[in-house]
C-alpha cells in the first residue's frame, strides 16, 4: 500500500485506505448480504428509538435535537474509531487495520444484495402465481399498503423500491465513504436509518420528523444524481433515460427518488408512478417515463441487474474521485 509522508512521519494513504475497503465491503456484501446476527444498523435502531421515546415533542426543535443526536453522536463515534485505528504503530500494520475497518464498516451499511434477494423473492412469488406470498413480501421492501394490489402493481412497487434503494442502500453509501471515511460511510446510513424511522408524515412524526427527513435529502441528494447518470449509462438506452430524468424528475414529490426512479423507468424502457397507498393515505404521484410500457413481472429482475450494474459503476466513481482529490491534494501541498 502506497504511503504518503505527513507532519515527519509516514501514513497510509487514504485514498487507497478507501479503495481497498470499500471493494472489499461491497464484495462482502455481494457474498454474504447483510450480516445475519448482530446487525449495527439494528443496534442503531433501537437506540435511536430509545433517545426518541425520551425526546419526543411535537416539535421540530425537538426533532433536529433528536436528528443531532443519534446521527451527530454516532459519527463522532465513528471518527474516533478511525482516529484511534490511524494510532496504530507501523504503517503495514496501521494500513491493514484501516483497510479492514473500512471494509466492515462499508459491508454493513451497503445493502444491495439484501435489496435484490427480497425483490427476487417478491418476483418469484409472483412468477408463479402466488400473488398473496408476494403481498406479504412486499413489506420487506417498501412501506405501501399491499393489500389491494394486482399482479402489475406488485411488480411497479418491487422496481420502484429497488430503484430508489439502489442510491439509499448503495451508492450513496459509497459517494459519502469518498468524501468522509468511515464517518460518512456511518454518518449516512444513521440518517437514512432516522428518516425510514420517524421521517414519514404521520401525525405524530409530522413535527418531530421534519429534520431527520430534510437532512435526508440533503445527504442523499449527491448519490441519487450519480445515481441516475449510472443507471443511464449501464442500461443500454442512455438517451431515453435521461430525457426521462429531464423531463419527469422533478414532478416527483421526492428530490431524490424523482432522478432514480426516472432513470431506472427509462433505462428499463418501462412507465413508473400512478396511484399508490401509504399507510392508509393515497398519493397520485405522476408518471415516469409516460412513453414506456406497463412494468411486468420479467422486468423486476431486469431491475435487479441494473442495480446490481450500478452499485460496481459507483464503485469505480467513487474510489477514483478520491484517488484523484488525494493526487492533486498531494501535489498541492508539496
Amino acid at each position: 500500500m502506497r504511503a504518503e509522508y505527513s507532519a515527519g512521519r509516514e501514513v497510509p494513504a487514504q485514498g487507497s485506505v478507501f479503495a481497498y475497503g470499500a471493494a472489499a465491503g461491497l464484495l462482502a456484501d455481494r457474498l454474504f448480504g447483510d450480516p445475519r446476527r448482530g446487525h449495527p444498523v439494528a443496534a442503531f435502531g433501537r437506540a435511536a428509538g430509545a433517545v426518541e421515546r425520551v425526546l419526543w415533542r411535537d416539535h421540530r426543535g425537538w426533532g433536529a435535537l433528536h436528528a443531532v443526536v443519534c446521527a451527530g453522536g454516532t459519527a463522532g463515534a465513528a471518527a474516533l474509531v478511525a482516529r484511534g485505528v490511524r494510532g496504530v504503530r507501523g504503517v503495514r500494520g496501521r494500513g491493514a487495520v484501516s483497510v479492514a475497518l473500512t471494509a466492515a464498516v462499508t459491508w454493513t451499511v451497503l445493502g444491495g444484495t439484501s435489496l435484490g434477494r427480497e425483490a427476487r423473492a417478491v418476483g418469484g412469488a409472483l412468477a408463479a402465481g402466488d400473488v398473496e406470498v408476494a403481498r406479504e413480501r412486499l413489506p420487506h421492501l417498501c412501506g405501501r399498503d399491499p393489500e389491494a394490489l394486482d399482479e402489475g402493481q406488485i411488480a411497479r412497487a418491487v422496481v420502484e423500491s429497488v430503484a430508489e434503494n439502489t442510491s439509499d442502500a448503495v451508492v450513496g453509501a459509497l459517494v459519502w465513504g469518498a468524501l468522509g471515511g468511515v464517518p460518512g460511510l456511518v454518518a449516512f446510513r444513521a440518517v437514512n436509518t432516522l428518516d425510514a424511522m420517524v421521517g414519514h408524515r404521520s401525525p405524530r412524526l409530522l413535527r418531530f420528523g421534519w429534520a431527520s427527513a430534510r437532512l435526508d435529502d440533503v445527504a442523499g441528494w449527491p448519490g441519487a444524481r450519480l445515481t441516475a447518470v449510472l443507471a443511464a449509462v449501464a442500461g443500454g438506452a442512455p438517451a431515453r433515460a435521461l430525457e426521462a430524468v429531464r423531463r419527469d424528475a422533478g414532478r416527483h414529490p421526492s428530490p431524490n427518488a424523482g432522478p432514480v426512479e426516472a432513470a431506472f423507468a427509462g433505462a428499463l424502457g418501462v412507465r413508473l408512478g400512478g396511484t399508490l397507498a401509504y399507510g392508509g393515505r393515497v398519493e397520485h404521484r405522476p408518471v415516469l417515463n409516460g412513453g414506456g410500457r406497463p412494468v411486468e413481472v420479467a422486468d423486476i429482475e431486469r431491475a435487479v441487474l441494473l442495480s446490481h450494474r450500478v452499485g460496481v459503476l459507483a464503485l469505480g466513481v467513487c474510489v477514483g474521485g478520491r484517488l484523484l482529490a488525494g493526487h492533486l491534494l498531494g501535489r498541492r501541498s508539496r
